[in-house]
């Protein structure tokens, strides 16, 4: 327990360094999260469904959260739009295929928001509130670099996805219950 009673850390000292354990956790919670769908996207050209309804979910969750938190905090209305976001996916995937080259790029191109920046941001959100300091203390570089690793990890696994080719056969895909992507190659067979 810390000087006042309460349970915890309790506040810095003058001097101390900022605690960096929450921004460590959402960062590796992100890249966890954030890795699938960037390695579909390289393989198989789009996220898989399940993954948008995933992000669909877990940010519909925490719109009700950041609706209902009943303490005050800033950026409330930014949040909720932005957690908004993937409900805005899923109703405009409802419209029915015109034809029109255009719709359906700005659905592949909403889709690939959703996936890719639905993910972080929504478990920033629930980061912001449930850890209401969590924002306190940290530096800009700290903040930076958590997003360039972010970054970082969603890039290199669309990359391992686009050379999927060069370490993953075609029946590893299959093993492990996913189709076979575009261009992936089969296993030595034959046992030689």
């Amino acid at each position: 327990m810390s000087e006042d009673g309460s349970v915890g850390p309790g506040p810095q000292k003058a001097g101390a360094r900022p605690r960096r354990q929450p921004l460590g956790i959402v960062v590796v919670a992100v890249s966890v999260s954030v890795w699938w769908p960037a390695f579909t996207l390289g393989a198989w050209g789009e996220p898989f469904f399940d993954q948008l309804l995933f992000v669909w979910v877990a940010s519909t969750a925490a719109f009700v959260v950041v609706a209902f938190q009943p303490r005050p905090f800033k950026h409330r209305t930014r949040r909720l739009v932005a957690l908004a976001f993937p409900s805005l996916w899923l109703g405009l995937s409802f419209v029915q295929d015109t034809g029109d080259n255009l719709v359906i790029g700005v659905l592949d191109l909403v889709a690939v928001l959703v996936a890719l920046a639905g993910i972080p941001f929504t478990l920033w959100a629930l980061a912001v509130v449930f850890w209401p300091d969590f924002g306190h203390g940290l530096r800009r570089g700290a903040v930076a670099v958590g997003l360039a690793a972010i970054a970082a990890i969603a890039v290199a696994s669309y990359a391992l996805g686009a050379n999927q080719a060069n370490f993953l056969t075609c029946e590893d895909f299959a093993l492990s219950g996913n189709s076979e992507p575009p261009g992936c190659v089969h296993g030595d067979t034959d046992g030689q």
